[in-house]
């Protein structure tokens, strides 16, 4: 039990003391405890791009890992702290909804918010709960403390507006959510309601995008011509909107909170 496993995502980059007091309350707690950075780049506040950064990953861990993610604009203030399960993986985040795309529209088998200061560091810093709240907290659980001890049920957590996807008898809008490196623009439709939506018949769909229509959906970047835009699933099972061997984002001029419509035509 003791040897689980914490994952750390904040946007506290790695030139400041921030994430080694973290990993230091942690091993304090649990000396046997396995810490695995996500990332400490997150743009800082930058709320979407962490819900995003650990909804791609999480599940790539053991069941069992405790995921800490704290990217916290409201830190000290009347905001909660959450604690939630879902598919065996446990949570610890603010209440800003971060955890949004990690549930997506079904939520979690479990939820609390985290009030129980037995597992907190002391005094507790209100500038920075990442090390006298998160951190601890999350030590414990990996001793196996029940995720239940930290406080009381609830059933509000705060959503993401942008994670919200539309569905119609024949059309899907979303928005892109993510931007990576190379340019693809990440949407929040999933493959599963993609195939739904195609009936079997996935060229009679067309992706509408900024100024683009895009017809068919592509397997690979290399279906497409050099520059031409295609769409297709990535690796996280989600449609992207990208340019073989470019950028979408540059050909299109375009970047999240952009509308998708995946529209099916006869």
């Amino acid at each position: 039990m003791s040897r689980r496993c914490i994952t750390l995502l904040t946007d506290f980059g790695t030139t400041d003391p921030y994430v080694a007091a973290m990993k230091g309350v942690a091993l304090s707690v649990n000396p046997d405890v396995r810490l695995v950075d996500i990332t400490h780049e997150v743009t800082p506040h930058d709320v979407t791009q962490a819900a995003y950064v650990l909804a791609s990953t999480f599940r790539c861990f053991p069941q069992g890992t405790v995921h800490v993610a704290v990217v916290d604009p409201g830190v000290g203030s009347e905001r909660r702290i959450l604690g939630a399960e879902l598919e065996g993986h446990v949570f610890l985040a603010p209440d800003n909804g971060l955890l949004s795309l990690v549930w997506g529209e079904a939520g979690p088998s479990r939820l609390v918010s985290v009030t129980n200061t037995a597992y907190f560091r002391h005094p507790v810093s209100m500038t920075f709960h990442g090390r006298d709240v998160f951190a601890p907290v999350a030590a414990h659980l990996t001793l196996g403390v029940d995720l239940g001890e930290m406080g009381k049920p609830v059933d509000d957590p705060v959503r993401l507006e942008m994670a919200r996807m539309r569905t119609g008898e024949n059309l899907i809008e979303g928005k892109i959510v993510h931007v990576d490196r190379f340019g693809n623009l990440v949407t929040n439709i999933p493959r599963s309601e993609v195939r739904k939506l195609a009936a079997g018949e996935p060229g009679a769909l067309r992706v509408e995008v900024g100024d683009a229509e895009i017809r068919g959906l592509s397997r690979t970047y290399a279906e497409a011509a050099v520059g031409e835009l295609l769409a297709l699933f990535g690796s996280t099972d989600m449609l992207e909107i990208s340019a073989n061997c470019g950028s979408a984002a540059d050909l299109l001029g375009i970047g999240r909170r952009t509308v998708v419509r995946v529209v099916r035509k006869g």
